[in-house]
């Protein structure tokens, strides 16, 4: 069977309607281990009283996750790498808060050796104040989509200056990806099986890419945020290069302009070989 071939049975029914609302209780606990599985240092996130801001992932997971996995041929869902993420944020979560989630696909969209899959994602209290809006977007590799479907991810447009104003280097622990999956519930065999790891065309376990963004966005928040999670109104960035936990990366920060009492600021993610892992990223923080 062509790739072409298979590419022909994308599931395209969930294109343009909305998931089921699925609820998710914020446990302190939870918001304990993902703050130690990304090695975060700032105590309210240690101390669990609010989520450091990438974990805005984890309740949107259990609704988003299903609709990429499945939507992609059967033979191909195991070639999945996370393309883009991207954050609107309205306010931070906290423990004990009931969220509630829904989901959409939004489009399919060929590339030259595969295909993006855009996820929609909405959460909201159980009263329905907004927490976050949030793009998944998914790359499946060798499927190739026969057309394109619905919308593209939304553009980051903003020009950077061209010196950095920070490069913070970072290294990951051995253990780091094992860790990551108790906390946020993605166990795809990909982080934690050499085997499989290698079956699907990587030299072995490699990182979440989300995993790798928590790593970035701490310096980014420490950087130009003051340290304080509730400044960032926007937070994305393209997934460019899968990372092992043996890497070490460097994000390096740039100025990109400043309206309406809102800062941006360009960023990117480099293994120590100077190829970027972390690409087009791009973050709005409140004055």
């Amino acid at each position: 069977m062509t790739v072409m071939e298979t590419s022909l049975s994308f599931d395209t029914e969930p294109l343009g309607k909305w998931s089921e609302p699925m609820e998710y209780v914020v446990d302190r606990e939870r918001l304990v281990a993902y703050a130690n599985a990304t090695n975060e240092t700032r105590g309210e996130y240690l101390n669990g009283d609010i989520a450091s801001p990438v974990f805005n992932v984890v309740p949107a997971f259990q609704v988003i996750a299903p609709l990429t996995l499945n939507m992609p041929p059967a033979d191909k869902r195991m070639m999945g790498l996370h393309g883009e993420q991207d954050f609107r944020f309205h306010r931070p979560i906290e423990a004990g808060m009931s969220l509630v989630t829904r989901a959409m696909p939004i489009g399919i969209t060929p590339r030259s050796t595969g295909s993006l899959i855009t996820v929609k994602g909405e959460t909201t209290t159980a009263d329905g104040v907004p927490v976050v809006d949030q793009y998944v977007t998914v790359f499946i590799r060798t499927a190739i989509s026969p057309e394109k479907l619905g919308d593209e991810p939304p553009t980051r447009d903003y020009v950077r200056e061209p010196e950095s104003i920070a490069a913070i280097t970072q290294t990951f622990d051995v253990d780091q990806s094992f860790r990551y999956m108790g906390a946020s519930g993605d166990v795809m065999p990909l982080h934690s099986d050499n085997t499989t790891a290698r079956k699907w065309g990587f030299p072995g376990i490699i990182l979440h890419g989300n995993c790798t963004f928590a790593f970035a966005t701490r310096s980014l928040v420490d950087e130009v945020a003051g340290g304080d999670p509730r400044r960032v109104k926007r937070l994305a960035v393209r997934f460019s290069r899968w990372v092992t936990p043996h890497d070490t990366i460097t994000t390096r920060i740039f100025r990109a302009g400043s309206s309406d009492g809102i800062s941006t600021y360009s960023f990117e993610s480099l293994l120590a070989d100077g190829t970027p892992c972390l690409s087009d990223g791009l973050i709005e923080v409140i004055d």
